[in-house]
């Protein structure tokens, strides 16, 4: 009788072990904060872009351990690196000598506004650090006029090509995901903080 009940005793021990670690491994499948967040903020604001939301913080391998406040910081941290990278771009472009007068001047404008940018980002990650949400607000809103103002730019000269579109587009993209995630945060959505 002894031997039966510790075999019993000895699969159910085994079955824990072997069956336990593969439990979380289904729950992490099912939640998945970046997916969760993306999901959360498309359907919150209407312009939000899900699929570059999904896309730009999977590719950091620290997204896929960290909270929901961790995803605000990573988009933030994005957000500078992109500001940072195109400040490089315009330099080159304006030492490159192939733009008219025009297309100079407001290459000048957007290299301000991405100097502007990247003091306002590293300003909000440090607001939005010490939970100052409405100031981290203000200053990723300001981060993603500054984007939209050098895209319109050059739209006020019949013609002009936007040199920047692609890099102002990912910088207003990345703000606005740090924005929304403080958004949600700051609403306290329990689903949000998982």
């Amino acid at each position: 009788m002894w031997k039966c009940s510790f075999v019993s005793a000895s699969c159910c021990f085994l079955f824990f072990f072997l069956v336990t670690p593969m439990i979380p491994s289904i729950e992490a499948l099912s939640v998945d904060p970046i997916n969760t967040t993306c999901k959360q903020c498309a359907s919150k604001y209407i312009n939000f872009d899900y699929y570059f939301c999904l896309t730009s913080l999977q590719t950091v391998p620290v997204s896929h351990v960290t909270d929901v406040p961790g995803l605000a910081i990573i988009a933030m941290e994005l957000a500078l690196g992109n500001a940072t990278a195109t400040i490089s771009t315009i330099e080159n472009m304006l030492s490159g000598g192939a733009f008219d007068p025009f297309a100079r001047q407001y290459l000048l404008d957007c290299l301000e506004l991405y100097s502007d940018a990247v003091s306002m980002l590293e300003q909000s990650a440090a607001a939005f650090l010490e939970g100052q949400f409405h100031t981290a607000n203000l200053l990723l809103s300001a981060v993603m006029e500054a984007a939209v103002t050098c895209e319109v730019g050059f739209s006020e000269k019949e013609g002009e090509i936007t040199p920047l579109t692609e890099e102002n587009y990912d910088l207003f993209e990345l703000s606005d995901i740090a924005l929304c995630i403080i958004n949600l945060l700051s609403l306290g959505l329990p689903s949000v903080l998982c």
